[in-house]
């Protein structure tokens, strides 16, 4: 192998190495301290909107004006809506139930992930699978065969097989993984459910509320927040803003009450 091949296999392990990394990072490893101020939200972006012309009509109440052609949320609505979001999932917690933790937007993916392993809570952040809530008895018994099948491969379960076996079994357990892993320990419905983006997730809104899951939604100002049980009026576009609500998530569920800064 010649000097420049290794240069480049080398460069390729190491971003392969920054992204196992990445993607195995725990951004909300300490919320104990985070406290909601309406002077954090305004420095991490949440009050930035859509342009005006794609503001949703019931998204009127939660916001301020606009500013250069740009809608600006009202934090204090924002305030206010997070507290009761806040106080729900509390409840939820206390009660030993689950929440599901959704966000399949490419910049809210790591962090969906990233805090719901925190929390020790089932995630989505790859694409909805149609039926996750609605036809649930099928999904819970693929989740189970995935639990199953990898911990057979495990144990040598799968060593009578011949390699080629062993190598489909595994590559369809792998698909399997990045489909359904998030919610393989889902035994039930959840006590609720968690979307990073109302709209880029409409189909598990959808299929929430048809299954009486109560949502706890970051809903923007081109989103219907009719549906969502507990609105939280944010940019959810904004990875700044993503990881300051999630991380008061986080802290609602891992904590004690979130403290309020006067």
């Amino acid at each position: 192998m010649t000097t420049k091949k290794i240069a480049v296999k080398k460069k390729e392990e190491i971003k392969t190495q920054k992204k196992s990394e990445i993607a195995g990072k725990d951004y909300f490893s300490d919320v104990s301290d985070l406290e909601i101020s309406l002077k954090k939200m305004l420095k991490e972006g949440v009050h930035f909107g859509h342009q005006k012309s794609r503001r949703h009509p019931k998204m009127e109440e939660y916001i301020f004006g606009a500013r250069n052609g740009i809608n600006i949320i009202n934090l204090q609505q924002t305030l206010k809506k997070l507290e009761e979001a806040l106080a729900f999932i509390e409840k939820i917690k206390r009660e030993g139930r689950q929440i599901l933790f959704v966000g399949t937007k490419k910049q809210a993916k790591e962090l969906v992930k990233s805090a719901a392993i925190h929390c020790d809570m089932p995630f989505v952040t790859e694409r909805w699978i149609g039926g996750t809530f609605t036809n649930f008895k099928f999904i819970r018994n693929r989740a189970k065969y995935l639990k199953d099948s990898q911990e057979k491969f495990t144990s040598g379960g799968f060593k009578k097989y011949t390699k080629f076996e062993q190598m489909k079994k595994s590559e369809e357990l792998e698909k399997l993984e990045r489909k359904m892993g998030g919610i393989k320990n889902m035994a039930e419905f959840p006590g609720a459910v968690f979307i990073a983006s109302a709209k880029e997730d409409s189909l598990a809104v959808k299929e929430a509320e048809r299954a009486g899951i109560p949502i706890v939604a970051l809903v923007d100002t081109d989103t219907d927040p009719v549906s969502i049980d507990y609105p939280i009026p944010a940019n959810d576009d904004a990875v700044s803003s993503l990881k300051l609500i999630l991380g008061y998530i986080c802290r609602a569920v891992t904590e004690r009450k979130v403290p309020q800064k006067k």
